[in-house]
């Protein structure tokens, strides 16, 4: 039996969990409003349905680096975080921080609150272009989704085929909607 559907995080945003253990580097498809607590949905190529939702600390930090004119983030890139020292109330319940920002040649400190009256400098770097990914980087996604055995297990090979930078790549593609339609018809 599969089990892994079991420990998947049932969340329609990227969320800490899914940063917890490793970073995760997106790129922008489009900036959407979302609900007032969470104003800011940063749609992203590599996890499609699960947008980025950044806390006011982050918005500040992309504002900082990007500027306040949100269509221009389509197409730059942004690597995340788990840091689970943020806080909620008198709780370390972690969260989503940006610790690289394409579109900068610089790093980049903002001064942002860390609590109620105090501001603690926070470092962004610039991130590095990324070259195209390796053959054996589509190789590796191409098994990932050919042994995957069931819906949630085809979810988690395509979400680390977003990672490894291959999700745009054809036979990626195509392997992804055949063993899907396999899944689906088992």
């Amino acid at each position: 039996m599969d089990i892994t559907r079991t420990v998947e995080p049932r969340s329609d945003q990227l969320n800490f969990d899914d940063v917890q253990t490793h970073p995760l580097t997106i790129t922008v498809t489009a900036v959407k409003a979302g609900p007032p607590d969470q104003p800011v949905e940063l749609h992203n190529a590599e996890f499609e349905g699960r947008p980025y939702k950044p806390g006011k600390s982050m918005r500040r930090v992309l504002i900082a680096a990007w500027g306040t004119d949100a269509s221009a983030y389509v197409g730059r890139k942004i690597t995340i975080y788990g840091d689970p020292t943020i806080r909620f109330g008198k709780d370390a319940v972690g969260g989503i921080r940006i610790s690289h920002l394409s579109h900068i040649d610089k790093p980049l400190t903002v001064a942002l609150t860390v609590t109620r009256g105090k501001r603690a400098p926070f470092t962004v770097q610039p991130l590095a272009a990324t070259p195209e990914p390796s053959e054996s980087a589509v190789v590796d996604a191409l098994a990932d989704i050919n042994g995957a055995e069931s819906i949630p297990a085809l979810k988690m090979a395509w979400d680390l085929a977003g990672v490894k930078g291959v999700q745009k790549h054809p036979d990626v593609i195509a392997a992804k909607d055949k063993r899907k339609s396999e899944l689906a018809d088992a």
